[in-house]
């Protein structure tokens, strides 16, 4: 409860002075229980490690306590840069403007700023373009563990019948009085 960041299982078996496997042995028994219990608390497993948060189902009531009147939402285009960097890290700038067809310069900079994103490499290639990555922040406000946790991006990508219709959608049609 004292830590801001997830606290990983090799760090709380050093500080208890008992093996990895009985920390997260214990720690899972403490997380069911939390929820079981209907506490307005959960243990989760995020970023690697173990942190004490709020019930997932009372965001509602945090979300007001914590941000009333402030505006903290990511913009739809550095969601969808985000999503980039998440999925094919490392990547560099162009690489993620040529999948969004746009300038990222702005938002990359936002995201560093907000501290989801960082530069972890240098492409060995001409140029040493900076290769940036998803941090431990992007995995702690998303809940997820690591990034195995990712939904897969078949999830998202309709099937060959579905673009076909959508294709045909958007062909021109005969225009009427026309042979």
């Amino acid at each position: 409860m004292v830590a801001e960041d997830p606290v990983p299982t090799q760090l709380l078996a050093q500080l208890l002075e008992v093996a990895p496997s009985v920390v997260e042995e214990r720690c899972a028994a403490l997380a069911a229980d939390c929820v079981a219990g209907r506490r307005g608390f959960v243990l989760a497993r995020v970023a690697g490690g173990w942190r004490f948060q709020s019930a997932p189902d009372l965001y509602a009531y945090v979300e007001r306590f914590v941000v009333e009147g402030q505006s903290t939402r990511l913009s739809a285009a550095a969601l969808e840069t985000l999503a980039i960097v998440a999925y094919r890290q490392p990547v560099s700038r162009a690489q993620v403007a040529a999948v969004r067809g746009v300038n990222v310069d702005g938002v990359m900079r936002t995201l560093q700023v907000r501290g989801y994103v960082e530069e972890v490499a240098r492409d060995p290639g001409p140029g040493q373009a900076a290769l940036f990555a998803t941090t431990s922040t992007f995995l702690e406000k998303l809940g997820l563990d690591s990034l195995c946790d990712l939904p897969p991006l078949g999830d998202f990508v309709p099937d060959a019948a579905t673009v076909e219709a959508f294709e045909q959608g958007l062909r021109p049609g005969p225009v009427p009085g026309e042979r």
